[in-house]
C-alpha cells in the first residue's frame, strides 16, 4: 500500500512539472517502433516470412488441395481405415453432408489468410523504403503479390466469395469487408491485377530458387483470366464463355511459351533431388530437409498419402475410374465413351494398352515402387483394400532410398518440392482458350506435343512395362479434328497430365459439368462400393464450399453463406 501512495504522489508530480503532450511524446522504453523494425536490413525478413507461409500447411489442411480437387472428384478416393477417419473428407468424397462447421475448411481457410496477410504486412513494409535505400523494393513487392495472389487463387476455388484485403487496407477496417463487397468478376480482377504487377515487375531470370520469375506470373495470370472467362450466374451454371477473357489468357501464356521445355520423360516431374525445379517447373514450393531446423521444412500436407506399407497412412488412392481412363483404343487414343465399361484388372495388364502416364500416376501391386525394381509395390501395404482398392498415388511420393524422408513417427516425410504450375500447364490452356474461341486447329499442336511427351515417358519405366500406347490426333486419319471433339479431347489430356495433382473437380466446376461428371460417376461406384449408396451432386450448391460457420460468426454475420448451407 505504502508503494502505491509514493507512486501516486510521484506520478503526480510529474505530471505537474511536465508538459501533457512532452510525457506523451516519449517513446517507450524496451519496444521497437515500426520505424526502428523496417529498414533495408530487415526488411526481407517480412518477404520470406511470407514465402515460410507457401509450406506451412498441414494433413487435414493440405495447399495440394488433395481432397478437394481430387477427392473430391472422379480421381480419387479418400482412403485411410474407412470412412470415419478424417470423415470431412468422406463427406467431400460423396458430395453428402458437407456442413459448414467442418474444422478443416476453417483451418484452410484461416491459413490462406495468414499468409495473405504477411504478404500485405511485407508490402507494406516495402512501401515505406525508398529505392535508393533498397534498390530490390519493386521486385520484392512483386514476388509479394505473385504470392498473396496465389493464395487469393486457391480461396477463390474453393469458396468462389472472399473478403478482398490488401496493403492498403487499414487493419480497423477488416471486421467491415464482407465475402460479398467484390462481385465474382471483381474479385478475379483483383487477383489478376497482383499478377499484372508481378510480370511487369519481377525479372526474367531470378538468382535464387523459389523466387518467381516474370514468365511465373504470366502463366498463372493466364490460369487466372481462363477461369474467369467461364463467367457463372448466382446457381454456378456457366452462362457465356467470355472471349476478351479468353484472350487475355492467351496473350498471358504466349509470354511463357518458348521460355521453359517440358520434360524429356513425364515422371521426371515427380521425382526428388536433381530433377526438382527443372525444365517444365514454372513455380514450385521448396521443401528441404538436413537444413539445421529439427525435422526440415518437411511437405506435411502430404504425408498421409504414403502406402501403410512404407509408412502412414494410405489416404488419397487413385480410383478404378481414373485407372480405367488411361486405357487406349486400337488407335492409342482415348476410350472416351466406353473406357469405363469394364474394370482395367491390374493382375492382367497385358490385355489392355495404356496412356504411359498411367505408370508415373498410380501404383499397383507387382510393379516397382515408384521405379525401384528392388521394392516391389505389395497388395498387404493397403491399409483397407475392401472399402478403398489397391492403387495408391505416386506423384507426391518418393523413391524410398532417395534419402529425402525423414520419420515424423507414424508420418514419413519428404522434402521433394510441390509444382505449382508445369509448362504443360501453360499449353493446355492456351489450346483450350483457341478452342473455345473457335481455333480448334491451332490448338492441335499445344495438344499433339503434350501427348508425344507421354509416348516418350517409357525411359523409368520401361524396363517392367510393355502395353504402352498413345497416339496424337491425326485429323482424317485417326480422328476428325472439329470444335467438339477438340473439346472432349483437351479436357481429357488435361485429366490424364494432371491427375492426382489437385486440379480435376475444379476443372469441372469451370467447364459447367461437374454436376452431369460427378452423378454419372457415383451411379458406377455405387454398383462397387456400398459406401457410395448416398453420394449425389446437388448443381447449385456443391461446387463450391461452405464459407467457413467460425469465419461467419467472427464477422458477426456480415459474411453472407454460400449457397445451400
Amino acid at each position: 500500500m505504502k508503494k502505491n501512495i509514493l507512486f501516486t504522489i510521484a506520478f503526480a508530480f510529474l505530471l505537474g512539472t511536465t508538459s501533457c503532450n512532452d510525457f506523451l511524446d516519449n517513446e517507450p522504453r524496451g519496444v521497437l517502433s515500426e520505424a526502428d523494425v523496417v529498414t533495408p536490413q530487415n526488411v526481407d525478413g517480412f518477404v520470406i516470412a511470407a514465402y515460410a507461409a507457401l509450406g506451412n500447411d498441414h494433413y487435414d489442411t493440405p495447399f495440394s488441395l488433395w481432397p478437394y480437387g481430387n477427392v473430391r472428384s472422379d480421381d480419387a478416393y479418400k482412403g485411410g481405415s474407412g470412412t470415419n477417419d478424417i470423415q470431412t473428407f468422406h463427406f467431400f468424397e460423396i458430395s453428402n453432408n458437407i456442413r459448414p462447421d467442418f474444422g478443416e475448411l476453417d483451418g484452410l481457410w484461416y491459413l490462406n489468410y495468414v499468409g495473405i496477410g504477411r504478404c500485405n504486412k511485407a508490402i507494406a513494409a516495402l512501401n515505406q523504403l525508398s529505392e535508393t535505400a533498397y534498390p530490390n523494393k519493386q521486385k520484392r513487392i512483386a514476388e509479394m503479390k505473385f504470392v498473396r495472389g496465389h493464395f487469393y487463387f486457391m480461396l477463390k476455388t474453393l469458396f468462389k466469395y472472399v473478403p478482398y484485403v490488401d496493403e492498403n487496407t487499414p487493419i480497423e477496417e477488416y471486421p467491415n469487408i464482407s465475402n460479398r463487397a467484390k462481385t465474382d468478376q471483381q474479385l478475379w480482377d483483383a487477383i489478376a491485377s497482383d499478377f499484372e504487377f508481378a510480370a511487369a515487375n519481377l525479372p526474367a531470370i531470378q538468382p535464387e530458387v523459389g523466387r518467381p520469375k516474370k514468365s511465373a506470373a504470366f502463366a498463372y495470370l493466364a490460369k487466372v483470366r481462363l477461369y474467369q472467362a467461364y463467367e457463372q450466374d448466382d446457381n454456378y451454371t456457366v452462362t457465356q464463355i467470355n472471349p476478351v477473357t479468353l484472350q487475355k489468357s492467351i496473350d498471358a501464356a504466349n509470354q511463357v511459351i518458348g521460355n521453359y521445355t517440358l520434360e524429356s520423360d513425364f515422371g521426371y516431374n515427380f521425382l526428388p533431388g536433381t530433377h526438382e525445379n527443372g525444365p517444365e517447373a514454372v513455380f514450385s514450393i521448396q521443401y528441404s530437409d538436413n537444413d539445421g531446423t529439427l525435422f526440415g521444412r518437411l511437405n506435411y500436407g502430404d504425408v498421409l498419402s504414403l502406402p501403410q506399407g512404407l509408412g502412414c497412412c494410405d489416404f488419397h488412392k487413385p480410383s478404378q475410374n481414373l485407372v480405367n481412363a488411361f486405357k487406349t483404343n486400337a488407335q492409342g487414343l482415348p476410350m472416351f465413351d466406353t473406357y469405363n465399361d469394364a474394370d482395367l484388372d491390374y493382375k492382367q495388364l497385358n490385355n489392355y494398352k495404356v496412356d504411359p502416364r498411367l505408370y508415373h500416376t498410380v501404383a499397383m501391386p507387382g510393379l516397382p515402387w515408384k521405379y525401384e525394381e528392388d521394392k516391389i509395390y505389395q497388395e498387404s501395404w493397403v491399409r483397407s483394400p475392401g472399402t478403398y482398392g489397391y492403387y495408391a498415388s505416386l506423384k507426391e511420393n518418393v523413391p524410398v532410398g532417395c534419402g529425402c524422408t525423414v520419420n515424423i513417427d507414424p508420418f514419413y516425410g519428404n522434402s521433394k518440392n510441390r509444382i505449382i504450375i508445369r509448362y504443360s500447364d501453360v499449353l493446355l490452356m492456351k489450346a483450350e482458350a483457341l478452342i473455345e474461341l473457335g481455333q480448334a486447329s491451332q490448338a492441335l499442336p499445344l495438344i499433339n506435343q503434350v501427348r508425344q511427351r507421354a509416348a516418350n515417358s517409357t525411359v523409368l519405366t520401361g524396363s517392367y512395362t510393355s502395353n504402352n500406347f498413345i497416339s496424337k490426333y491425326e485429323p482424317g486419319v485417326n480422328c476428325t479434328w472439329n470444335q467438339d471433339f477438340a473439346r472432349k479431347a483437351l479436357r481429357w489430356e488435361r485429366r490424364m497430365e494432371f491427375a492426382m495433382e489437385g486440379s480435376r473437380f475444379f476443372d469441372l466446376v469451370r467447364w459447367g459439368v461437374a454436376a452431369g461428371t460427378m452423378n454419372t460417376y457415383y451411379s458406377g461406384e455405387k454398383t462397387k462400393r456400398t459406401y457410395y449408396s448416398q453420394a449425389g451432386f446437388d448443381h447449385g450448391i456443391e461446387e463450391y464450399c461452405p464459407i467457413p460457420l467460425a469465419q461467419i460468426n467472427f464477422s458477426q454475420g456480415l459474411y453472407k453463406q454460400n449457397n445451400g448451407y
